[in-house]
């Protein structure tokens, strides 16, 4: 029975030990190397010291011993904190710190920058490592013991089963910090191992299976990725890519069946010239990350016409949420469907009332893929897990459901469509107005590449609209024809007031628009200019 996080790892090398499981670059691993790696790195962190819920942190980039780390630390009975590779060191530290981390598994190159980085009070007792020892700095602490990888890996210390329940802690899966400093969202294995099945189940994902693991295993869909793989016994191809160029090339390299991408690598994708041929090999498409824009989700279809598209809905609190059958891609492609399979969906007003048909509400999640909150910050976790209202109030022990922060309209037919967060949501002259349908109808041009609508203050209107873009490649554009398009579409409260054309957009660590730090950039600018203004005066 598969039941924690290491039991799909067990179950799979136990049917085919000698199927292959994960390729990296050039080379490849089956299912019982793997399975063999994992039991050694388990009884080296228990012969450490590792017990229970104890928490262990990987700062890798993709490859065979970020993979090994996921499943080993469970089998010492340890909780898995994945940490972003491109995180800055002052983020990786707090991690740590936040987590209370016991051991740190990274390469030698970064260890240096990691325990010079971390304050004196942190509780990192053991660093394992790996790579070239000569590429190991000098360190100015030596309070923490460095372990070789290599001879650890091959020190064959016998493992010991640790015993562990689905209820037990599994991950903590920190957030990209856009709005601060990261928080950490917390997994059981009935959280991680429910979620693979369910996931699993609408994608159909068997052993036939080859997915191109592009997203990191901190977030997760990308950890998601590798338990379905796993689960099934499909193979998962890692890849760390620069250029969009470089998913296409694993496409066909590897005869990819599944690949997931964040919206903004697939609108990416689709500015360079490719076609159905040269990616004959895939079987489904899947996004993550925010919704497809409109005219994107058409040229998929176009270019793919024999793929299943997917459509779905997530988030870090609750894994996957939502999806839309791919049968239904062409008459509802913007919508995010219904429920994943398992789960229920609540659409509710501000007085906790599900809202009716046409109407906007926040989404709410129950179920058993509800995540266990925060660590260590029990009021954020108050303000997102709440009790279900909808429960009955004889029931002693009340039910928690998580709070998306999203908005969503229903439709007649119950299907569910993404409007914006609700921290994100413009009022203007008294209007309130979705950043995403502004964007919607912005990428529906066919002239703009990446773009983000947001609310700058107004002393008259309370906000306005600006639309900061990106255009396509080879395209020529100007603000004004963008506006221009905008009026013919949109009534004239959600035409944006302020149009920006820009080289680049940033992104966060997830490859998602970063729409926190463009934002603030902006109101720190116009802060800036009434300053001087006022300076002035």
């Amino acid at each position: 029975m598969t039941r924690v996080l290491h039991d799909l790892l067990n179950a799979s090398a136990d049917r085919h030990p000698e199927k292959q499981a994960v390729f990296f670059k050039k080379a490849g691993l089956t299912y019982g190397a793997i399975s063999r790696s994992c039991r050694n790195l388990g009884g080296l962190l228990s012969a450490i010291g590792v017990k229970r819920g104890d928490r262990v942190a990987f700062f890798l980039e993709k490859r065979f011993e970020k993979v090994i780390s996921v499943f080993g630390i469970s089998m010492a009975g340890g909780v898995m904190v994945p940490i972003r590779r491109l995180l800055q060191t002052h983020q990786v530290a707090h991690i740590i710190q936040n987590s209370g981390a016991k051991v740190l598994i990274t390469t030698y190159s970064r260890v240096a920058d990691i325990v010079d980085g971390l304050p004196q009070t942190h509780g990192l007792e053991k660093i394992i490592a790996i790579g070239d020892k000569g590429q190991r700095k000098n360190i100015s602490s030596a309070a923490i013991e460095i372990i070789d990888w290599e001879q650890a890996i091959n020190s064959n210390i016998p493992y010991k089963n640790v015993h562990t329940i689905d209820t037990d802690l599994a991950a903590i899966l920190y957030t990209s910090g856009s709005t601060g400093q990261p928080k950490g969202v917390v997994l059981s294995h009935l959280n991680v191992v429910e979620g693979a099945k369910r996931v699993s189940e609408y994608l159909k994902i068997s052993e036939r299976d080859r997915l191109l693991s592009i997203l990191t295993f901190s977030f997760d869909y990308g950890l998601n990725q590798l338990t379905s793989a796993f689960l099934n016994g499909a193979e998962i191809v890692l890849l760390d890519y620069l250029f969009p160029r470089d998913i296409l090339g694993a496409v066909q390299n590897y005869e990819i069946t599944g690949l997931a991408a964040v919206a903004t690598t697939w609108n990416q994708l689709l500015q360079r010239p490719w076609d159905g041929e040269s990616m004959k090999s895939v079987r489904y498409i899947t996004n993550t990350g925010g919704a497809i824009p409109k005219n994107f989700v058409i040229e998929l279809r176009r270019r793919l016409p024999d793929a299943e598209i997917y459509l779905m809905y997530g988030l870090t609190e609750a894994f996957r949420s939502t999806y839309l059958e791919p049968k239904l891609v062409d008459e509802k492609p913007t919508s995010i469907g219904k429920a994943i399979p398992g789960e229920e969906i609540m659409v509710l007003d501000e007085k906790n009332k599900p809202v009716g048909a046409g109407q906007i509400g926040e989404l709410v999640h129950r179920g058993i893929l509800v995540a266990q909150g925060y660590w260590n910050e029990p009021d954020l976790t108050a303000a997102r897990f709440r009790p279900n209202p909808m429960q009955p109030p004889e029931v002693p022990n009340r039910e928690i459901v998580v709070y998306s922060g999203d908005y969503v309209r229903v439709d007649g037919e119950g299907f569910l469509y993404f409007v914006g967060r609700k921290d994100e949501m413009i009022k203007t002259a008294s209007n309130r107005v979705s950043p995403t349908e502004v964007e919607e109808v912005i990428y529906s041009s066919g002239k703009i590449q990446d773009v983000i609508v947001m609310g700058i203050p107004h002393e008259i209107y309370g906000q306005v609209i600006k639309a900061i873009m990106v255009a396509r490649p080879d395209v020529i554009v100007g603000e004004d024809e963008i506006r221009e398009h905008c009026r013919n579409l949109l009534p004239p409260y959600m035409v944006p007031s302020e149009l920006e054309l820009r080289a680049e957009l940033p992104r966060n660590a997830n490859g998602k628009l970063d729409r926190s730090s463009v934002k603030k950039e902006v109101l720190n600018a116009l802060e800036t200019k009434i300053g001087m203004g006022q300076a002035d005066e």
